[in-house]
């Protein structure tokens, strides 16, 4: 005779599952953070070593080389931001005299049409900002140590990166032995699907990227926005973590050209720019280059950026993205988590998404939602 646990019990069960899980996940973060990373960058450039090794190249050296040209790519960008910021860092003293002269001009409008009012100085923000650093000692220091740490994991990277690209093979051999053998397709399946929606989604991503900043570049040049090519790159990059990204890297042109013109309709033309680019990439390119291959549901993506700020901070807020559709890949394969992979999935993309059939408990649903209809 089967014995069930009570409702209230499996919740429990299920809670305290989640509690542990979140536990565990805070305070491995320096552990797990790295190797998540390390794996999505692994499986991105492993089509190139797998290439490679097709060609007679040994593995250890496909896997060197593959490396290399992802470091060489990401050199060739950390140094695009260098000289960037380095020309930019020259305008910052011109600024400051152009934040001096805004502040007066508000300063005279509150003199001359509200009574009483108590002018700004650049002293008093100065004052202000030199309290907020003395009384933020602690918080400051552990900033450091977390800037150590992220310089530290920077140098571990590349070792995590060409490790799982070494051991690929043998880790995806380890999740086959790890299930019974009535199990192998599925699993198979799995593995198949999570490496597909990685690089579907990375690559995706990069497509995005390099589209919004050409777009952004010609917006911003089209105004006469000095440093364009700095604002447009950094914008499109922020694109990677959803509905925030986008609101930030809009914010830094739009304040350098209120700043740095003498109109206003300069900010508000980078501002309408900004807004139509961003349409576009939220109704045209994402869906068209990302969500044809990787569904997301927007609900399920804000939960998951707002979950992954509170476990990770930003390094959350952008895995938490391709975890969430690699979840949703595992719970469309594994008997009784359809539900599961639905919720996470986009609502349109489940009748035609790879030739999947709709769930079963859907089509009940619907019948009864049409009996109760008529």
């Amino acid at each position: 005779m089967d014995y069930k646990l009570p409702t209230y019990l499996r919740l429990v069960i299920i809670l305290l599952g989640i509690i542990l899980t979140v536990f565990v996940m805070i305070t491995a973060k320096s552990i797990l953070v790295p190797l998540l990373i390390s794996g999505l960058f692994a499986v991105l450039i492993s089509p190139l070593a797998s290439w490679l090794e097709k060609h007679r190249v040994p593995k250890f050296l496909a896997a060197a080389l593959s490396l290399i040209t992802l470091l060489a790519a990401m050199s060739g960008l950390a140094y695009f931001f260098y000289n960037q910021l380095i020309g930019f860092s020259g305008d910052l003293s011109a600024l400051n005299t152009r934040m001096s002269e805004l502040i007066g001009g508000i300063n005279t409008f509150l003199e001359n049409h509200i009574e009483g009012s108590v002018p700004i100085s650049m002293s008093s923000i100065q004052n202000t900002v030199y309290s907020y650093l003395t009384d933020n000692v602690a918080s400051l220091t552990q900033g450091v140590i977390a800037t150590a740490t992220t310089l530290t994991i920077i140098f571990i990277l590349p070792i995590y990166i060409f490790l799982f690209l070494y051991f690929r093979s043998f880790l995806i051999e380890f999740l086959m032995r790890a299930f019974p053998d009535r199990h192998q397709q599925r699993v198979s399946n799995i593995i198949m699907k999570v490496k597909l929606v990685v690089q579907n989604y990375i690559s995706g991503m990069l497509m995005v990227i390099l589209i919004l900043a050409v777009l952004n570049s010609i917006a911003l040049y089209s105004l006469g926005i000095k440093h364009a090519l700095l604002f447009a790159v950094f914008a499109a990059m922020l694109n990677v973590i959803p509905f925030i990204g986008p609101f930030i890297g809009a914010v830094l042109p739009i304040t350098y050209a209120l700043l740095a013109k003498d109109s206003l309709w300069y900010p508000f033309g980078v501002f309408l720019a900004f807004y139509v680019i961003q349409l576009a990439e939220s109704n045209f390119f994402t869906p068209k280059i990302v969500g044809g291959k990787v569904s997301m549901n927007p609900f399920m993506t804000i939960i998951a950026l707002f979950v992954g700020n509170f476990i990770w901070g930003l390094a959350g807020m952008i895995l938490f993205i391709p975890g969430m559709a690699m979840l949703k890949v595992v719970f469309d394969e594994i008997p009784g988590m359809e539900a599961y992979g639905f919720l996470l999935g986009s609502v349109g993309s489940r009748n035609k998404d790879d030739g999947q059939k709709v769930p079963k408990f859907v089509k009940t649903v619907k019948k009864k939602v049409e009996k109760l209809k008529s």
